[in-house]
């Protein structure tokens, strides 16, 4: 499957932590942008910002499962510069939703590298926590493995599961990711990108990247 590719780099709050061996950085991202994804893998039907359907505030993402089948995943972060030890901490809230088959979703993540979102490096496990019929909070730490050097980004995933019917969705808002290790130098935290205004986009292209992803 073809994705857009456009992230920004966080504005991020770095703090030293000399005390405790290292430093820590932290970003958050609320699809207040027009932003959507990074990128995605398998049966995701269409990744769009709309209100909040619990009379929130606050834009959210609506990721919707079509056709149903095998495990959608929505590219929400990108995490380079990575090296052994660095501690990844992500979450964000999760809603599901009876719309034509319960759905639902949970937080997941896989390795990739710093110059190409699209090279899956092995899989990085998440949180068992699926988001129920009330905001839930989806949230995961990971202790970062290069590989031997193979490997130097994590790419956070929102994985849809529906139960039934011919489509599902489920619904993504107030991301947050920190980062605490050494030497954090080089480690960027990368989220959608703005959309451009028409005539911007018609400027820039959009090329469609074909994902070699491969699910383990």
């Amino acid at each position: 499957m073809t994705f857009k590719f456009a992230c920004a780099t966080a504005a991020v709050l770095a703090l030293s932590g000399a005390a405790l061996g290292g430093s820590y950085m932290e970003a958050s991202y609320n699809w207040d942008n027009g932003g959507t994804i990074l990128g995605s893998y398998g049966n995701l039907g269409s990744a769009t910002v709309v209100a909040d359907p619990m009379g929130g505030s606050d834009n959210v993402l609506a990721l919707t499962e079509d056709p149903i089948g095998g495990t959608p995943q929505a590219y929400v972060c990108w995490i380079t510069g990575l090296t052994d030890g660095h501690q990844i901490d992500v979450s964000f809230m999760g809603l599901g939703s009876n719309d034509n088959g319960y759905s639902s979703s949970r937080i997941w993540a896989h390795y990739a590298t710093s110059d190409d979102i699209t090279a899956y490096e092995g899989s990085a496990s998440g949180n068992s926590t699926y988001s129920g019929s009330e905001w839930t909070e989806l949230g995961h730490s990971w202790t970062f493995d290069s590989n031997d050097g193979e490997r130097d980004a994590l790419v956070i995933e929102a994985r849809i599961y529906t139960t039934s019917g011919d489509s599902g969705t489920t619904y993504i808002k107030n991301l947050f990711a920190s980062v605490f290790g050494e030497d954090l130098e080089g480690v960027e935290i990368n989220f959608p990108a703005p959309v451009p205004a028409p005539a911007a986009l018609a400027l820039l292209g959009v090329a469609g990247i074909a994902t070699r992803r491969r699910r383990r």
